[in-house]
């Protein structure tokens, strides 16, 4: 097989190095691993069902499910068709040309053959899946932050739009053996750092600095009051669903090979192992558990968001990290991420209702610039292109706009026709009387939620947000 096919093309470089008997197992792991990732999103689910109020759990829960339902045909019919297409910058590669990049945009049409029922095709419905999971990832990040007061409409919107148009456009840019970052600068990313969650991050931003605060999370002074989970436990066990299901991602990130030493490439078709990144995520965790912890005096939430963000921090190089590395820049990420949070939350005045950017955003991004520090220098991709620290800073100048100007406009766009938040009667009375025509607990059970004052009093969630509404407090 020449390099240019291989460059061009990921799917089909699969298929072709791989024996009959050795595509069906590659089929099979693949189709585990997207087993594995679905605890990724049984774990946002409760991870935001936790922090939500009680008045707002089921239509924080039912949010993450219906992303699952319009961000998998929108997908299929244009999402992988840009992942294919668009390598080489905004105008797509001729599909019905000679060559192999035309030849994988072809397979990518919804229509085609690859796309269906297909006895000769092992790899690509499983591998197309993969994908798609890590799709619904980027809407779920957002999903988190903007709980309690955006319409349901106009999130499903921001869904479709970050998960089948914006992260998989960078993602064939940078995580592709042919994207133009990887062949012209290196670009270096590969269990996806900035390519989901950096991205994800700051889409979100954009949208969170158009939506606005909960109402009652910030004083007539800006000062900030905490909004207390209704359930930290389940939120936790949220978290820990999500680290499983990561070992699913990193394995699905991944491509098989029958023909080359040691049988497993990375995205960029450089070799790697599944021992080298079992290696990178559990160091990862551990570390970032570390950091978090201690940057948050030991809070619970906090503690264990360090770890996600540890693990973040290490994915863009987690094929070429040594362990003692992978728990440093963890541990470190960590601290750096609480800090952040807290400066977003306090300083900024962003109500992030999970530190959705400061977790994947800063800390995918940051990724990124580990790996032009720690590991220039390293080759990417079947040309050998030395990763550098000018490549990675390309990367993220390319990312960053990329992200957070579609999540800004859309919104601004969704608020100027009034779509983009509920009512403020609807806030107060809470999304599931409002969505559902009833509160799923007990009779006036939220009315005994508290939310923490700045003068750390704990006080009626109820009543000071009816205060606030009216401009009181």
């Amino acid at each position: 097989m020449t390099p240019t096919l291989m460059q061009a093309v990921d799917i089909d470089t699969v298929n072709a190095a791989l024996t009959q008997d050795s595509k069906v197992l590659a089929e099979q792991f693949y189709f585990f691993t997207v087993a594995i990732m679905w605890l990724i999103h049984a774990g946002f689910m409760s991870y935001e069902a936790g922090v939500a109020r009680r008045k707002n759990v089921m239509a924080t829960a039912l949010k993450n499910i219906l992303t699952i339902a319009v961000v998998t045909p929108a997908f299929y019919y244009f999402g992988w068709v840009i992942y294919g297409c668009f390598q080489r910058g905004f105008i797509p590669t001729d599909p019905w040309g000679d060559s192999a990049e035309a030849a994988f945009c072809a397979s990518t049409i919804p229509w085609g053959d690859a796309m269906g029922p297909n006895l000769a095709d092992n790899i690509t419905g499983v591998f197309w899946a993969a994908f798609l999971l890590f799709s619904w990832t980027t809407g779920s990040i957002l999903s988190g932050a903007v709980i309690e007061r955006i319409r349901l409409s106009a999130y499903l919107i921001l869904a479709v739009v970050l998960g089948s148009i914006v992260w998989i456009l960078d993602a064939a840019w940078g995580w592709s053996a042919g994207g133009w970052l990887v062949t012209d600068f290196g670009f270096h990313d590969a269990i996806a750092s900035g390519v989901v969650h950096g991205v994800a991050g700051i889409f979100t931003l954009g949208v969170l600095l158009q939506l606005g605060p909960r109402i009652g999370k910030y004083d007539l002074k800006g000062r900030m009051r905490r909004f207390l989970p209704h359930n930290l436990h389940m939120t936790l066990l949220g978290l820990m669903l999500i680290f499983a299901g990561f070992y699913g991602f990193y394995a699905a990130c991944l491509v098989i090979t029958s023909t080359a030493f040691p049988g497993w490439l990375n995205i960029y078709l450089n070799p790697t192992t599944l021992s080298a990144i079992t290696f990178t995520i559990t160091v990862g965790f551990a570390g970032g558990f570390i950091g978090g912890y201690f940057a948050s005096r030991g809070d619970p939430f906090w503690t264990v968001s360090g770890g996600l963000a540890g693990v973040i921090s290490v994915s863009a190089g987690a094929d070429v990290y040594a362990p003692s590395l992978v728990f440093l820049i963890s541990a470190g990420t960590a601290a750096i991420v609480v800090w952040v949070g807290g400066v977003i939350e306090q300083k900024l005045r962003i109500d992030d209702a999970v530190g959705a950017v400061a977790v994947h955003g800063v800390a995918g991004f940051l990724g990124l610039l580990w790996v032009g520090i720690f590991a220039a220098g390293y080759p990417t991709g079947v040309n050998n292109v030395p990763s550098s620290f000018e490549g990675q800073l390309i990367g993220i100048l390319t990312f960053f706009p990329l992200a957070f100007l579609p999540g800004y406009a859309i919104a601004w766009l969704l608020k100027k026709m009034n779509l983009l938040r509920v009512p403020v009667e609807v806030e107060l009375e809470g999304l599931d009387v409002a969505e559902f025509g009833q509160d799923f607990y007990p009779e006036h059970a939220h009315a005994g939620e508290k939310i923490i004052d700045v003068d750390g009093t704990a006080r009626s969630a109820d009543e000071i947000s009816r205060q606030a509404a009216k401009g009181l407090v």
